[in-house]
Protein backbone atom coordinates (compact mmCIF):
# COMPACT_ATOMS: atom_id res chain seq x y z
CA UNK A 1 0.00 0.00 0.00
CA UNK A 2 1.39 3.61 -0.60
CA UNK A 3 1.84 5.74 1.54
CA UNK A 4 -0.46 8.37 0.38
CA UNK A 5 -2.92 6.03 -0.93
CA UNK A 6 -6.16 6.17 1.02
CA UNK A 7 -6.96 2.89 2.38
CA UNK A 8 -10.16 1.30 3.96
CA UNK A 9 -10.12 2.11 7.51
CA UNK A 10 -12.39 0.13 10.37
CA UNK A 11 -12.46 1.03 13.70
CA UNK A 12 -13.61 -2.10 15.63
CA UNK A 13 -14.27 -1.57 19.35
CA UNK A 14 -15.03 -4.38 21.53
CA UNK A 15 -17.45 -4.44 24.14
CA UNK A 16 -18.61 -7.26 26.44
CA UNK A 17 -20.50 -7.07 29.59
CA UNK A 18 -18.87 -9.09 31.86
CA UNK A 19 -16.08 -8.04 33.92
CA UNK A 20 -14.77 -8.92 36.90
CA UNK A 21 -13.78 -5.35 38.29
CA UNK A 22 -16.95 -3.27 36.73
CA UNK A 23 -19.78 -5.00 35.16
CA UNK A 24 -21.58 -3.67 32.33
CA UNK A 25 -18.74 -1.25 31.54
CA UNK A 26 -19.77 -0.07 28.64
CA UNK A 27 -23.20 1.10 29.42
CA UNK A 28 -21.80 3.35 32.63
CA UNK A 29 -23.22 6.27 32.25
CA UNK A 30 -20.95 9.31 31.46
CA UNK A 31 -22.59 13.18 31.55
CA UNK A 32 -25.34 11.08 30.39
CA UNK A 33 -24.53 9.02 27.89
CA UNK A 34 -23.47 5.64 27.87
CA UNK A 35 -19.39 4.87 27.66
CA UNK A 36 -19.63 3.10 24.50
CA UNK A 37 -21.45 6.39 22.94
CA UNK A 38 -18.86 8.46 24.00
CA UNK A 39 -15.86 6.20 22.50
CA UNK A 40 -18.13 5.81 19.32
CA UNK A 41 -18.50 9.39 18.48
CA UNK A 42 -14.78 10.40 18.89
CA UNK A 43 -13.82 7.27 16.70
CA UNK A 44 -16.34 8.86 14.20
CA UNK A 45 -14.59 11.90 14.00
CA UNK A 46 -10.79 10.38 12.88
CA UNK A 47 -10.25 11.63 9.80
CA UNK A 48 -8.40 7.76 8.88
CA UNK A 49 -12.05 5.73 9.59
CA UNK A 50 -13.64 4.59 7.18
CA UNK A 51 -16.06 3.19 9.33
CA UNK A 52 -17.13 2.80 12.98
CA UNK A 53 -18.47 -0.80 14.66
CA UNK A 54 -18.82 -1.89 18.16
CA UNK A 55 -18.26 -5.42 18.47
CA UNK A 56 -20.04 -7.40 20.92
CA UNK A 57 -21.79 -10.63 22.38
CA UNK A 58 -24.44 -8.86 24.46
CA UNK A 59 -28.11 -7.94 23.11
CA UNK A 60 -27.90 -4.92 25.92
CA UNK A 61 -25.20 -3.35 24.43
CA UNK A 62 -26.23 -3.78 20.85
CA UNK A 63 -29.38 -2.33 21.64
CA UNK A 64 -27.55 0.71 23.42
CA UNK A 65 -25.25 1.60 20.39
CA UNK A 66 -28.62 1.00 18.21
CA UNK A 67 -30.33 3.81 20.61
CA UNK A 68 -27.98 6.66 19.18
CA UNK A 69 -28.10 5.04 15.55
CA UNK A 70 -24.39 3.74 15.96
CA UNK A 71 -23.45 0.35 14.17
CA UNK A 72 -23.02 -2.91 16.00
CA UNK A 73 -22.25 -6.30 14.72
CA UNK A 74 -22.60 -9.81 17.20
CA UNK A 75 -19.79 -11.79 17.65
CA UNK A 76 -19.45 -14.84 19.23
CA UNK A 77 -19.14 -14.87 23.35
CA UNK A 78 -15.96 -17.34 23.66
CA UNK A 79 -13.10 -15.04 22.66
CA UNK A 80 -10.60 -14.50 24.91
CA UNK A 81 -9.51 -11.29 23.90
CA UNK A 82 -10.76 -8.37 22.03
CA UNK A 83 -8.16 -9.15 19.37
CA UNK A 84 -10.03 -12.15 19.28
CA UNK A 85 -13.26 -10.92 18.45
CA UNK A 86 -11.89 -7.89 15.69
CA UNK A 87 -10.64 -11.63 13.91
CA UNK A 88 -13.82 -12.39 13.67
CA UNK A 89 -14.85 -9.19 12.01
CA UNK A 90 -12.47 -9.35 10.06
CA UNK A 91 -13.18 -12.82 8.77
CA UNK A 92 -16.82 -11.25 7.46
CA UNK A 93 -15.91 -7.79 6.62
CA UNK A 94 -12.83 -7.10 4.40
CA UNK A 95 -10.57 -4.16 4.70
CA UNK A 96 -7.08 -3.08 4.57
CA UNK A 97 -6.82 -2.35 8.08
CA UNK A 98 -8.72 -2.34 11.30
CA UNK A 99 -8.08 -0.49 14.34
CA UNK A 100 -8.39 -1.99 17.70
CA UNK A 101 -9.94 0.97 19.90
CA UNK A 102 -10.82 -0.27 23.63
CA UNK A 103 -14.04 0.55 24.98
CA UNK A 104 -13.08 2.04 28.07
CA UNK A 105 -10.96 5.07 26.38
CA UNK A 106 -14.23 7.86 26.29
CA UNK A 107 -11.56 10.65 26.19
CA UNK A 108 -9.92 9.22 23.29
CA UNK A 109 -8.58 11.84 20.77
CA UNK A 110 -9.44 11.16 16.91
CA UNK A 111 -5.95 12.37 16.33
CA UNK A 112 -4.74 9.26 18.24
CA UNK A 113 -6.55 7.09 15.88
CA UNK A 114 -5.09 8.98 12.75
CA UNK A 115 -1.76 8.51 14.10
CA UNK A 116 -1.73 5.00 14.66
CA UNK A 117 -3.40 4.31 11.03
CA UNK A 118 -0.45 6.75 9.77
CA UNK A 119 2.17 4.59 11.54
CA UNK A 120 1.67 1.43 9.50
CA UNK A 121 0.48 2.96 6.52
CA UNK A 122 4.00 4.97 6.90
CA UNK A 123 5.50 1.45 7.46
CA UNK A 124 4.76 0.20 4.14
CA UNK A 125 5.18 -3.58 3.63
CA UNK A 126 8.29 -3.48 6.63
CA UNK A 127 5.12 -3.78 9.56
CA UNK A 128 1.91 -5.84 10.10
CA UNK A 129 0.85 -3.98 13.03
CA UNK A 130 1.27 -0.42 14.50
CA UNK A 131 0.81 1.07 17.73
CA UNK A 132 1.88 4.44 20.03
CA UNK A 133 3.76 5.54 22.53
CA UNK A 134 4.09 8.94 24.51
CA UNK A 135 7.11 9.88 26.01
CA UNK A 136 7.07 9.35 29.90
CA UNK A 137 7.76 12.83 31.75
CA UNK A 138 6.72 11.66 35.43
CA UNK A 139 10.10 9.23 36.93
CA UNK A 140 8.03 7.75 39.35
CA UNK A 141 5.86 5.78 36.06
CA UNK A 142 9.10 4.39 34.49
CA UNK A 143 9.22 2.00 37.79
CA UNK A 144 5.48 1.57 37.79
CA UNK A 145 4.50 -2.04 36.72
CA UNK A 146 1.07 -1.29 35.71
CA UNK A 147 2.56 1.42 32.44
CA UNK A 148 3.59 -0.61 29.92
CA UNK A 149 6.96 0.69 27.79
CA UNK A 150 8.09 0.22 24.78
CA UNK A 151 11.91 0.08 22.89
CA UNK A 152 12.15 0.23 19.40
CA UNK A 153 15.00 -0.19 16.69
CA UNK A 154 16.36 2.41 14.06
CA UNK A 155 13.29 1.34 12.02
CA UNK A 156 10.82 2.54 14.56
CA UNK A 157 9.63 -1.05 14.93
CA UNK A 158 9.18 -2.67 18.52
CA UNK A 159 12.07 -4.16 20.03
CA UNK A 160 10.24 -5.19 23.18
CA UNK A 161 7.16 -3.90 25.64
CA UNK A 162 7.55 -5.19 29.29
CA UNK A 163 5.93 -3.63 32.48
CA UNK A 164 9.95 -3.24 33.69
CA UNK A 165 11.43 -0.12 33.34
CA UNK A 166 13.01 -0.39 30.15
CA UNK A 167 15.64 0.46 29.13
CA UNK A 168 17.46 0.24 32.05
CA UNK A 169 20.14 2.78 33.09
CA UNK A 170 23.31 0.97 34.32
CA UNK A 171 25.58 3.12 35.03
CA UNK A 172 23.31 5.36 37.10
CA UNK A 173 25.95 7.60 38.66
CA UNK A 174 26.50 9.04 35.22
CA UNK A 175 24.65 11.83 33.30
CA UNK A 176 22.69 9.52 30.71
CA UNK A 177 19.91 11.35 29.37
CA UNK A 178 17.99 7.93 28.55
CA UNK A 179 14.12 8.35 27.50
CA UNK A 180 11.25 5.98 28.23
CA UNK A 181 8.32 5.64 26.24
CA UNK A 182 4.75 4.65 27.54
CA UNK A 183 2.85 2.27 25.63
CA UNK A 184 -0.77 3.78 24.38
CA UNK A 185 -3.16 0.34 23.96
CA UNK A 186 -4.53 0.87 20.51
CA UNK A 187 -3.24 -0.90 17.35
CA UNK A 188 -4.21 -0.96 13.64
CA UNK A 189 -3.89 -4.29 11.51
CA UNK A 190 -3.51 -5.55 8.75
CA UNK A 191 -6.23 -8.51 7.39
CA UNK A 192 -4.16 -11.22 6.64
CA UNK A 193 -2.05 -10.41 10.01
CA UNK A 194 -5.69 -10.13 12.36
CA UNK A 195 -6.88 -13.32 10.69
CA UNK A 196 -3.58 -14.85 11.80
CA UNK A 197 -4.12 -14.20 15.51
CA UNK A 198 -6.38 -16.90 16.83
CA UNK A 199 -4.12 -19.54 15.88
CA UNK A 200 -0.99 -18.01 16.97
CA UNK A 201 0.38 -19.65 20.49
CA UNK A 202 1.23 -18.03 23.26
CA UNK A 203 5.19 -17.63 24.36
CA UNK A 204 6.98 -17.52 27.65
CA UNK A 205 7.20 -13.90 27.51
CA UNK A 206 3.83 -13.07 27.43
CA UNK A 207 2.79 -15.34 30.40
CA UNK A 208 5.10 -13.54 32.29
CA UNK A 209 4.07 -10.33 31.69
CA UNK A 210 1.03 -10.78 31.07
CA UNK A 211 1.18 -8.53 27.86
CA UNK A 212 -0.83 -10.15 24.79
CA UNK A 213 1.36 -8.10 22.33
CA UNK A 214 4.37 -9.92 23.11
CA UNK A 215 2.68 -12.85 21.48
CA UNK A 216 3.21 -11.26 17.94
CA UNK A 217 6.81 -10.30 18.79
CA UNK A 218 7.72 -13.94 19.78
CA UNK A 219 5.65 -15.50 16.54
CA UNK A 220 8.02 -13.18 14.55
CA UNK A 221 5.65 -10.32 13.61
CA UNK A 222 7.20 -6.61 13.39
CA UNK A 223 4.81 -3.97 15.06
CA UNK A 224 5.44 -0.35 13.71
CA UNK A 225 5.27 2.20 16.65
CA UNK A 226 4.41 5.83 16.06
CA UNK A 227 4.43 8.38 18.89
CA UNK A 228 1.55 10.36 19.49
CA UNK A 229 1.62 14.39 19.67
CA UNK A 230 -0.89 14.44 22.82
CA UNK A 231 -3.06 11.67 24.88
CA UNK A 232 -5.48 12.18 27.20
CA UNK A 233 -5.04 8.49 28.85
CA UNK A 234 -8.11 8.68 31.34
CA UNK A 235 -8.97 4.83 31.30
CA UNK A 236 -12.11 3.31 33.24
CA UNK A 237 -11.31 0.64 35.09
CA UNK A 238 -13.41 0.54 37.58
CA UNK A 239 -16.32 2.75 38.70
CA UNK A 240 -14.49 5.17 40.70
CA UNK A 241 -12.97 6.30 37.45
CA UNK A 242 -16.15 7.38 35.90
CA UNK A 243 -16.03 10.39 38.35
CA UNK A 244 -12.64 11.46 37.12
CA UNK A 245 -13.72 11.34 33.88
CA UNK A 246 -16.48 13.73 34.30
CA UNK A 247 -14.64 16.10 36.24
CA UNK A 248 -12.26 16.15 33.44
CA UNK A 249 -15.70 16.83 30.94
CA UNK A 250 -17.00 19.63 32.95
CA UNK A 251 -13.27 21.34 33.02
CA UNK A 252 -12.91 21.31 29.57
CA UNK A 253 -16.46 22.28 29.47
CA UNK A 254 -15.51 25.35 32.14
CA UNK A 255 -12.98 26.85 29.26
CA UNK A 256 -13.10 29.67 27.47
Amino acid sequence: MAADSKPNVIVVIPARHASSRFPGKPLAPIAGRPMIQHVYERAKQSQRASRVVVATDDARIRAAVESFHGEVVMTRSEHRTGTDRLAEVAVHTSADIYVNLQGDLPLISPEVIDAVVDALVSAGDQAQISTLCVPITTPEDIMNPNIVKVVSDFDGNALYFSRAPIPWVRDAGERVAARHFKHIGIYAFRRDALLDFPALPPGELERLEQLEQLRWLENGYRIAVGEAAAYEGVEVDVPADVARVEEFLRGRAAKP
